[in-house]
This record gives C-alpha cells, structure tokens and sequence, in this order.
C-alpha cells in the first residue's frame, strides 16, 4: 500500500514536470519569441513574487543543468510517468536510480547558491532576508525531495529490488537439485 501511494507520488510528479519543463524551465535557455505572452508573464510573475532571478537572467552553469534537464531527464518523464502510473515496473529501476542521482547533484548546487549567494537588488532583486531565500528554496526542494524519495524506493523497497519479504533474492531461493 505504502509504494501504491509512493509510485502515484512519482507519477504525479514525472507528469507535471513535462509541462513544467518545456514551458517554464526552458525560458532560461531559448529565446522570448518561442513561448506564448501567458507563460512569459507568469515566469516574469514567479521571478518577481519569489525573487528567482536564476530564471530571468541565468548564470551559465544554471543554463547548464536546464540544458541537461532537456537533453536526459525529458525524454525519461513520460516513461517515468508510465512505469509509476502502472506500478511495480521493475525495468524502471536503474533509469530512476540514474535520474534521482543526477537531480540530486543538480539540486544541492542550485540550493547552496540560493541559501549562499548575495545577489543584487537589480536587474533582477534575488532573495535578500533569509525569509525570502527559504521561500524560494521551498520552490526547488520538492525536486530534491522527491528524486531522494524515489532513490531510497529503488535502492530499499522489494517491489522494485527483487528481494522477497526474508530479504533473500526469488531467483536465490530455488532449491538446487
């Protein structure tokens, strides 16, 4: 039951994350001209009510993990939503342990820089207090969260590891004649 309502997590996370990818996180790498006024007013809302100026003005090794966010997590999410949405699709466990660990290392850097940097007041005002550096931490925790979540089910959960409830592995536990 507990990985039921772990895998809808993860669906309802890969699924979202498409939309989000192509219509707010690729702002920060392709040209205005390519996005709807609707979307480039509610990214320039965002940046301006959390104070993300990583989006609106991003520094080079920003554009670098949105680069690869488009490159390998893309085309993994609708497969990812898949395999979660109908459960228990053991062949999703390496791509997943892949994809957790590379989000994680992307996200500590992106977390670190928001808690550590002094940003400016213009172009773009980034957080100031620690209030608004902890709020727009709270924005990008999620997709550390969750991708620490899904690496703890691959690596420790059987459904997806193959060890039965003794811990011991269904292959390992025929009898040898």
């Amino acid at each position: 039951m507990v990985i039921r309502i772990l895998e809808i997590i993860y669906f309802l996370y890969f699924a979202s994350h498409i939309p989000i990818t192509l219509l707010i996180d690729f702002q920060a790498l392709l040209p205005e001209h390519v996005f709807p006024q609707t979307v480039k007013q509610l990214m320039r809302w965002y940046a301006a009510e959390y104070k993300d100026p990583m989006m609106l003005d991003p520094p080079v090794w920003f554009k670098s993990f949105i680069f690869c966010e488009g490159l390998v997590q893309l085309p993994f999410f609708p497969v990812a939503a898949y395999a979660f949405w109908k459960g228990g699709c053991k062949w999703i466990r390496t791509p997943a342990i892949v994809y957790s660990t590379h989000v994680t290392t992307t996200l500590i850097p992106i977390l670190s820089y928001v808690f550590f940097h002094q940003f400016p007041q213009t172009p773009h005002p980034g957080p100031q207090t620690m209030r608004e550096r902890l709020t727009l931490m709270s924005i990008y925790a999620p997709y550390l969260i969750v991708p620490v979540m899904l690496l703890l089910t691959m690596l420790f959960s059987s459904t997806y590891t193959g060890a039965s409830q003794g811990g011991r592995s269904k292959s390992k536990s025929k009898k040898v004649k």
